[in-house]
């Protein structure tokens, strides 16, 4: 639903007298035209002269230069005359006034056509030959231009569809063998002249021209590159002389006139622009719009039987858009169309320049072989013009401000404007909502209207034709679903714009304060026209679509604001953006946005230079706060509008990235484009390449209409949005949760419908919201509910009830409860809606729960549950008394608290049963809340207290003996739990016996020393057993050789010494010594003396290796390849296996650091262990107080614990020193840059494993040790 806008117009004229513009040829590299123009001169000699320009004798129907062709390659012009020479002419930077005539044709050339890679031409001769040539002019190629065959893809018939093989009703079989007379002949429009048109790729060509029989007609054939005949077409009568194939292949376009003899069967005056096939077969057509071309009945006398005819037909690059090279006897005129969803489609009208002497007509017409959209076209009306054209494709649709947003878009077609206001109608192209029939002025020389616009601020329309010549029409939308007429327009402005400026007008724009801005060019100057003119800064450029002010944009991208007389630069763009928008934020700050034909958007402001939005866009609009625009990876991306202010000013790219994560993506279909977005309707209108549309409902712009509602609290509104687009309605409380909650009453008159407030609250209850949230704003509602009217909203009452987490299922059967006498009717409607809620066996349980057997037997009843499976139950309980029955529903329901209360309050007599059931669930501490104070709390806390003991809590037990008076069960758990003090305070309290308690004093003291609390034990011992040889004894096993002492002299059993303290201090000095050479071996093994034996070995061993930079890049299997199929188990295995240790291994080495930190760590702690620390707990000065051998091994002791430690130290200072980096650059390789990804890919062990802390104390030694005093 696209127009063809002019985008710039220049024009050339070239100082001729009495010669013709004949052809034209375009200089790529240097963007320089050349032309050619001829003069007859006396004889038959024809004078040809070519023009330069710059990017820009009576005439015969027939000119003499055939084609005018660039060769870039040799950088020269090659020009093709129907006299037969072949002419080069150089190119320099002045055309040579000398050329080179390589070759003639004898018998002339009649047509001749470049293949699009310049590297073949054909020729069509005079004596009806085909001639291929090269570049060079060397003949590839001379076949006859009339051959007898079909060609190389000749179809082969079996009759099928054949009229043989068809039904012929009752004229029998006779009919399929009656001759068909059927008269092919030519158009009195043709001129005899044959036509060559190359396809796109240079792959084939066709060749049209006249049969060689008595009735001749116009014949197509199909060349391959090499002009071997591949194809005929089929005999089509009527057919005329112009040709072209389409660039991207599919079809060769032609004319056909019809209703005259040896012309195609149908009305008098049809003449339509038929398709063709590569086989030569029929695809299609479309027919000429005679009425459009102001063409008075001609009579057959005249030179033009039809009053026109068709001169040339020509493809754009791109194949979009077909031009029609139309002679009248008026004006000449160029016609462009297009196709979408197989219509065709007049989209503008070229009309050739005349003067006051003279009509004015084309002498050729040729789109640019590198710009898609632009057409170069030459004139003869008394003054000799080059016309350049560029055209682009645009979107004219209705502005996107509500409440005023129809949605309408505008297609030109002709003299008709197709009309379809989306917000009410989707009325799929080619069909319309409303079919503008215009009917300009008779003084105007087209019908067809250049560019149209909509107003911004009310239902106009605006029409500008080439000529000036403007109407205003006020199109009365129907804004809402109804009956009446979807438009209803009527012409309200028509006027021509004052001849003084007689210039040629492409752009028409209708402001809010009802003027109109017209964009034309008069000498090539911009022009502005409302009662006055004004002069833009450069030509060719356009009008900015804004409704206040004047802004315009040049032709390389700069953006002006035109006020009067004068211009002042605001912005630029890179390049020139065709669509072009102006976004003000906040009402100060302007932003512009804008497309260039390569698909980049740029903003940009006055204080800042352009920043690009996106590289591939294909389309954007404005609407709703949001830049929508649709990418060529089939997306469409809504941008906060506010937003891209921050996105100008971002410092870097890294901050524009990090702000495009917040930009809303959408997936659309492959090639969409928009048409136009209505934010009334919530939708935007996409249409695809083919020309079908669909219209989507994006999230943004759904969410943007119901916020906007919300805070209106149109809470209707809002709702039925959100239940349309499948929103989640929990939006409409979370926009503003606590203007919701206060306005809940608003809400609930305002949507009403009991089946909506229960979709509603079922949305809030499935909501990502907390519990208490939901549950707060069901209360709310549920509330205001209950006040409005209880009966009507029972089922949405319930709703709230069920839906919080957890569901309050009680609350709703208290509900049934309260209105079942009232309303008997109501409550059995609601006890369904319920079950449809609430699983039936969860809603049967709850019931049984609050003990009302007719509200469990209704439930059952609807839920359709098996009588049998819950009638015998029913009945069971109903025989039990109060308490008990609700115990048994309480343990049914696995409530086990409330059961045991219930039995609590069943009497005494179930107190058995109630212990059973404690100890079956655990349920002690609630017991004991039960029977608090009463002569079974005893029974209770003893049962606790043996369930405290079975699971081991001895000290929890003990407590629990205590406090139920059982003390000799308290005392064994104290004894158990190794609390001796409370134990043996016990026992004395209850009068133990002596002999008891002196063997209860070993048995602690045993326990306690077996724990390696020799400290205690000893206390024990000594206090309660009164032995104080077994007590030195203790104390010389924990290495408390000082306690020994003390304990030894205040008992006056000196012998001890000799007895248990010098031996037990030698045996610990033995121990020490054996632990520290366990711990050196440990050392050397980690960190040892080289094997000699492995010197000169050079076999490697067949332990797995970890992979390196070289074996990755072999051809054996990569550890990736096996690594990439390991489960997430076998994953967590191999962790687990990462410094394990095992020799070879890749994990080796961090193994071994941390095995030495370990050492560390273990050498620390036994040092303390040792008591070699100076202290009332060290060993070597008591070593050194013993006997001579005592203080021998304490020497030796201190010795060995020294050199040990040193050893230690200077082992953890050599392993954890970082090696230092060297300092020569390697040889920069392939190699040694795979090594050096490898090295960074490895990790260091010392980087990762600390380096331990030896702790070193010079406390420890005894100096007089060192001094070697003797024994």
């Amino acid at each position: 639903m696209r127009n063809l806008s002019l985008v710039a117009s220049t024009s050339s004229v070239l100082p001729l007298d009495t010669e013709t513009i004949s052809c034209t040829a375009i200089d790529l590299d240097q963007n320089v035209t050349y032309i050619t123009s001829e003069r007859g001169i006396a004889g038959a000699d024809v004078e040809v002269k070519i023009w330069k320009a710059i990017s820009d004798e009576k005439y015969t129907s027939h000119p003499q230069v055939i084609s005018l062709r660039v060769l870039l390659d040799s950088q020269q012009l090659v020009v093709v005359l129907r006299s037969g020479d072949i002419a080069t002419v150089p190119i320099d930077d002045e055309v040579s006034e000398t050329d080179d005539v390589v070759g003639t044709v004898d018998g002339g050339i009649f047509a001749a056509s470049w293949s699009p890679d310049d590297s073949s031409l054909v020729l069509v001769t005079g004596d009806n030959k085909l001639i291929l040539m090269t570049s060079t002019f060397d003949v590839l190629s001379e076949t006859s231009l009339h051959p007898s065959d079909f060609g190389e893809d000749a179809p082969i018939n079996v009759g099928w569809g054949s009229k043989q093989t068809q039904f012929h009703g009752s004229a029998g079989k006779s009919a399929a063998q009656a001759p068909t007379n059927v008269i092919l002949g030519i158009s009195l429009d043709d001129d005899m002249l044959p036509r060559i048109s190359w396809r796109g790729d240079g792959a084939f060509f066709c060749v049209s021209s006249l049969s060689s029989g008595e009735t001749r007609h116009r014949v197509l054939r199909v060349y391959d590159r090499q002009a071997v005949l591949e194809t005929t077409s089929e005999p089509v009568a009527g057919l005329e002389h112009s040709l072209s194939w389409r660039p991207s292949g599919n079809l060769i376009a032609a004319t056909q006139r019809f209703g005259f003899e040896g012309g195609g069967i149908g009305k008098a005056g049809r003449h339509d622009v038929v398709f063709f096939e590569r086989n030569g077969l029929r695809h299609g057509e479309f027919g000429i719009r005679v009425g459009d071309l102001n063409i008075d009945s001609p009579s057959k006398a005249e030179e033009l039987r039809w009053g026109y005819k068709v001169r040339e037909l020509r493809w754009s690059l791109d194949s979009n858009v077909l031009a029609l090279w139309i002679m009248r006897k008026e004006r000449d005129v160029v016609q462009l169309w297009t196709i979408g969803n197989y219509h065709w489609y007049l989209k503008q009208e070229i009309v050739a320049p005349s003067s006051t002497s003279q009509p004015g007509c084309f002498t050729s017409v040729e789109w640019h072989p590198e710009s898609a959209l632009t057409l170069i076209l030459t004139t003869k009306c008394g003054i000799f013009q080059v016309i350049r054209r560029t055209y682009a494709w645009i979107t004219s649709s209705s502005p996107t401000a509500t409440p005023l947003d129809t949605g309408s878009v505008a297609v030109i077609d002709g003299s008709d404007i197709l009309l379809t206001p989306f917000r009410t109608q989707n009325v799929p192209p080619p069909m319309s909502s409303y079919q503008l029939a215009l009917l300009p002025e008779p003084s105007e020389v087209s019908r067809i209207p250049v560019h149209v616009c909509f107003s911004h601020s009310s239902d106009l329309l605006a029409v500008l034709w080439e000529t000036g010549y403007v109407e205003v029409w006020d199109l009365s939308t129907r804004l809402t679903p109804g009956r009446r007429k979807v438009m209803d327009p009527k012409k309200v402005i028509s006027r021509t714009t004052p001849s003084a400026y007689p210039g040629s007008y492409r752009q028409v724009i209708l402001r809010s304060d009802g003027s109109l801005l017209l964009l034309g060019s008069d000498n090539g100057d911009e022009l502005d026209r409302r009662v006055r003119s004004m002069v833009m800064p450069s030509r060719n450029g356009r009008l900015v679509p804004v409704d206040q002010g004047i802004i315009w944009q040049s032709s390389s991208g700069q953006l002006y604001n035109v006020r009067g007389n004068t211009s002042s630069l605001i912005c630029s763009f890179p390049s020139f953006c065709l669509t072009s928008d102006r976004i003000i934020i906040d009402g100060a700050i302007s932003l512009y946005l804008g497309l260039t034909e390569s698909g980049k958007i740029f903003i940009s402001t006055a204080d800042s230079s352009s920043v690009l939005i996106a590289s591939n866009a294909t389309s954007f609009a404005l609407a709703s706060g949001f830049l929508i625009f649709t990418t060529g990876n089939h997306e469409a991306i809504f941008v906060d509008i506010k937003s891209l202010f921050s996105f100008l000013k971002a410092g870097s790219e890294s901050d524009r990235e990090a702000l495009k994560v917040s930009w809303e993506k959408r997936r659309v279909e492959r090639g969409s484009r928009i048409v136009v977005p209505v934010p009334s309707a919530m939708s935007l209108v996409l249409q695809m390449p083919r020309g079908n549309l669909e219209t989507i409902n994006p999230r943004p712009l759904v969410m943007e209409v119901v916020k906007q509602d919300l805070n209106n609290q149109k809470y209707r509104k809002a709702f039925m949005a959100c239940r349309k687009h499948r929103i989640d309605l929990s939006v409409i409380v979370q926009h503003d949760e606590k203007k919701f909650l206060d306005n809940v009453a608003a809400f609930v008159e305002d949507v009403e419908e009991v089946d909506y407030i229960n979709l509603f609250l079922t949305n809030i209850g499935r909501s990502s919201q907390s519990p208490e949230v939901i549950a707060r704003i069901c209360d709310t509602v549920r509330e205001e509910l209950e006040q409005r009217d209880l009966t009507r909203y029972i089922n949405s009452i319930l709703t709230a009830h069920v839906v919080k987490t957890p569901p309050d299922h009680t609350s709703g059967l208290g509900l049934l409860l309260r209105l079942r006498d009232a309303n008997a009717e109501l409550v059995e409607d609601a006890v369904k809606y319920i079950i449809f809620l609430v699983d039936a066996d969860k809603l049967f349980d709850t019931a049984l729960g609050v003990y009302d057997f007719s509200l469990v037997l209704m439930i059952a009843q609807h839920s359709q549950k098996d009588p049998r499976e819950y009638l015998p139950f029913l009945r069971e309980l109903r025989a039990l008394e109060k308490y008990v029955q609700r115990f048994r529903i309480d343990d049914h329901l696995k409530k086990y608290e409330s059961a045991l209360n219930n039995l609590g309050l069943a009497g005494d007599d179930y107190f058995d049963e109630a212990i059973a059931y404690i100890e079956r669930h655990q349920l002690y501490e609630i017991a004991l809340s039960i029977w608090k104070g009463t002569e079974r709390q005893n029974t209770v806390l003893s049962v606790y207290g043996d369930w405290l003991f079975e699971r081991r809590e001895f000290r929890q037990a003990a407590s629990v003996f205590v406090e139920s008076g059982a003390l000799s069960k308290a005392m064994v758990a104290y004894e158990k739990a190794l609390e001796w003090q409370c134990l043996f305070d016990l026992a004395v309290r209850t009068e133990m016996p002596e002999e008891d308690l002196v063997a209860m004093g070993y048995r602690v003291g045993e326990d306690l020393t077996s724990k390696k609390r020799y400290l205690e034990a000893a206390r024990v011992i000594l206090d309660y057993a009164k032995d104080a040889r077994e007590t030195v004894i203790t104390l010389v096993q924990g290495n408390e050789f000082a306690e020994a002492r003390r304990i030894m002299t205040l008992n006056r059993r000196l012998e001890l010494l000799a007895d248990v303290i010098y031996p037990g201090a030698l045996e610990s000095r033995y121990q020490i010594k054996e632990d520290m050479n366990e711990m050196r071996e440990q050392l050397h093994a980690f960190f040892g003396v080289e094997d000699t034996a492995l010197h000169n070995v050079d076999v490697m061993t067949d332990v797995s290796m970890p992979y390196t930079a070289f074996t990755r890049y072999t051809a054996a299997p990569s550890a990736t390849s096996r690594s990439s199929k390991q489960s997430s188990r076998s994953k967590r295995k191999q962790e687990r296996k990462v410094g394990s240790g095992r020799k070879g291994t890749a994990d080796e080495e961090e193994y071994l650091f941390k095995s030495v930190a370990k050492l560390v760590v273990k050498f620390t702690t036994t040092r303390g262990l040792w008591r070699v620390a100076i202290g009332e707990r060290s060993l070597i000065p008591h070593l050194f107080e013993f006997t001579p051998d005592h203080r021998e091994e304490g020497s030796n002791l201190q010795k060995e614990v020294d050199a040990f430690e040193r050893e230690l130290q200077e082992t953890v200072e050599d392993i954890w020193k970082k090696p230092t980096e060297e300092g020569e650059t390697a040889t920069d390789s392939w190699a040694a840059r795979m090594e050096q990804v490898e090295k960074a890919k490895r990790v260091n062990p010392v980087e990762t494993v600390p380096k331990p802390e030896l702790g070193r104390n010079a406390d420890w030694r005894l100096r007089l040790l060192d001094l070697d005093l003797g024994a």
